[in-house]
């Protein structure tokens, strides 16, 4: 494995990635050599205080932040080698994202919010719709799909987030938190979807979370501590 690139088997690599920031006269060092990969069907859970840069880990891995130092690959790309349009284009693809607030369209129905990076993507509306719909399915809302997000409870929105995140059979799922608003009941459900999408599907899941019960049900779990990655 050279040491420009790692292993073309992970959907998602980076090697000594670091991110600082400046406030005033300093420099603020947020993370800081830190080194990950994520395989197909591996569940990881990411662990650690508020304050200590999960969200801006996040936030690089996806290719939303440019990294001060190291690199970043997703599913065989350099993020930083790409132009913004192509990012774009490769998390559309590659990578499906769930916040802790859903952030569904209000306007929409949960059937057209699933549809949405399928129509980004230039997918027909008809097969859009279609693969949409077995989607909110296989979450247990093919009776919602005319819903809009304020007729749906918070473990419905949840869940229609995370079918829009799989709707383009991404290699890869972040979840930023996607416990955090729900009842046990309806967490555990999401754990035993991952559960089953990472075996059926290979979908690789990458979970930041202060949900200890969550992360222990993960393949592996590491905490971030000192801008560093430590395995626990």
């Amino acid at each position: 494995m050279s040491e420009s690139r790692m292993s073309d088997k992970a959907v998602l690599s980076c090697r000594n990635l670091g991110k600082s920031y400046d406030e005033g006269p300093e420099s603020v060092q947020v993370l800081s050599g830190l080194s990950l990969e994520l395989h197909p069907g591996e569940r990881v859970a990411i662990v650690g205080s508020s304050g200590s840069g999960k969200s801006t880990l996040l936030n690089l891995l996806g290719g939303l932040d440019t990294p001060t130092q190291g690199s970043v690959w997703l599913a065989g790309e350099e993020l930083s080698a790409l132009g913004e349009r192509d990012r774009g284009l490769l998390r559309n693809r590659a990578l499906g994202f769930v916040y802790q607030f859903h952030h569904l369209l209000a306007e929409f129905t949960a059937l057209e919010n699933v549809c949405m990076p399928l129509l980004i993507g230039r997918t027909p509306i008809p097969e859009a719709r279609q693969r949409a719909e077995a989607l909110l399915k296989r979450v247990g809302l093919g009776h919602r799909l005319n819903h809009k997000p304020a007729e749906l409870s918070g473990g419905e929105r949840q869940r229609v987030a995370i079918a829009r995140a799989l709707v383009n059979q991404p290699g890869l799922v972040m979840l930023d938190e996607p416990t955090g608003n729900l009842d046990h009941h309806t967490a555990l459900g999401i754990q035993e979807l991952m559960q089953e999408l990472s075996t059926a599907s290979r979908t690789a899941f990458l979970v930041v979370t202060h949900d200890l019960s969550l992360a222990r049900k993960m393949d592996r779990v590491l905490s971030l501590e000192d801008g560093r990655l430590v395995s626990i």
